[in-house]
């Protein structure tokens, strides 16, 4: 074989008589590598070796495992199966043929054999299997190529999320990981409701991760804030107030208009962000804003990121408050169960909020860690 050249095709003989094995040697070794096998045992050891056989011809009557049983064998290991198995066999009854093509065989060869005839059908067969390898690698390839493709456009989505997210916080420079801690909360959060029937339905594993990558954009309305509001050194006025405020309305509806100019077949890739930033300000009695919601009204992404958020800000250090201690911001949520917050979330979150605290431990504003981090 001339170096470069593709390998001869391997070739098993399977028969009980040293005639036939010698006779199909003969015809087939100037042209294929041939393995013979005298036994359905070792032929198949030989097909399961690390290099098996590209085709396999096998012959019916044998003392032990006849021809039929081993093709059933082949047929059956998911390593074999592909192997093209034709029947070489004195019997001639149809029946015998259908039982041999029902196991899975290619072809089925009667003797005494016709030398012309063998050669043909074994080229032809071989160059069947060439093909259908060449089409499922093509399909592999395929596959691993739209799955390479489609991580990257969602991981471009999520690098959209955290630019937009980022812009918005550069406004905003007292809030440090804010946006990391949040997100990480709300998947906690989200992860611990799961085992409730009431909230099983909507927190897929799916959903979870689509809330934990939209949760970044819950302020993104503040870029239209005025700097002497959001960046004011104290307490807002009522007015500035009522115009800070807004910046709910703002996010959603700039969201909103996203969702209109992307041709996407995932609609929900941007609801989540859309209803975190229009919905987290609202509370569960109804005396939140921008719409008033009270109860199950308010999206559950809502909901959840209202949680979020306030634990985060008062355990965070701004211009006019000193941080709270977790224990703090643990009571003041306890406090908010039936008012701000949605009753059975914050039966849960007290049951796991030192979750709460080892997140922002861990996302301290002076630790140096990539925003997208589950």
């Amino acid at each position: 074989m001339m170096q470069g050249t593709k390998p001869a095709a391997t070739i098993l003989v399977v028969d009980d008589t040293p005639e036939n094995l010698s006779l199909m040697s003969d015809l087939l070794r100037d042209i294929y590598r041939v393995k013979v096998a005298t036994g359905g045992e070792k032929a198949l050891r030989i097909a399961r070796a690390a290099e098996p056989p590209d085709l396999i011809l096998l012959d019916v009557m044998m003392p032990g495992m006849d021809g039929y049983e081993v093709c059933r064998h082949l047929k059956a290991d998911r390593t074999t199966a592909a192997i093209p198995v034709i029947f070489l066999t004195a019997r001639t009854d149809p029946e015998d043929e259908r039982k041999g093509l029902d196991l899975g065989a290619v072809d089925y060869i009667t003797k005494p054999i016709s030398p012309p005839l063998v050669l043909a059908r074994v080229r032809n067969h071989l160059a069947l299997k060439s093909h259908a390898d060449f089409l499922k690698d093509k399909a592999s390839w395929l596959e691993r190529e739209v799955r390479d493709r489609t991580q990257d456009i969602s991981r471009i989505k999520e690098l959209s999320i955290v630019a937009m997210a980022t812009l918005a916080e550069t406004r905003d420079n007292e809030t440090g990981n804010h946006i990391r801690r949040t997100q990480n909360y709300v998947k906690a959060l989200a992860e611990a409701l799961v085992p409730f029937p009431s909230y099983s339905e909507d927190l897929t594993p799916a959903n979870i991760d689509l809330l934990f990558k939209s949760a970044p954009l819950h302020d993104i309305g503040k870029v239209g804030i005025p700097d002497a509001i959001l960046l004011k050194p104290g307490r807002l006025t009522a007015e500035e107030f009522s115009i800070m405020k807004t910046h709910a309305t703002l996010g959603a509806n700039a969201i909103r208009e996203a969702e209109t100019m992307l041709d996407s077949a995932e609609p929900s890739f941007l609801r989540y962000a859309r209803e975190i930033a229009e919905y987290h300000h609202e509370k569960w009695d109804g005396s939140g804003y921008p719409l008033g919601l009270a109860g199950d009204d308010i999206p559950l992404s809502g909901r959840l990121m209202a949680l979020a958020d306030v634990y985060d800000a008062l355990i965070s250090e701004r211009c006019y408050k000193p941080a709270w201690t977790h224990e703090q911001a643990v009571d003041m949520i306890r406090e908010g169960r039936d008012t701000h917050f949605d009753p059975r979330m914050v039966d849960v979150f007290l049951g796991m909020s030192e979750t709460f605290r080892d997140i922002a431990t861990r996302l301290r504003d002076d630790a140096a860690q990539g925003m997208i981090d589950a």
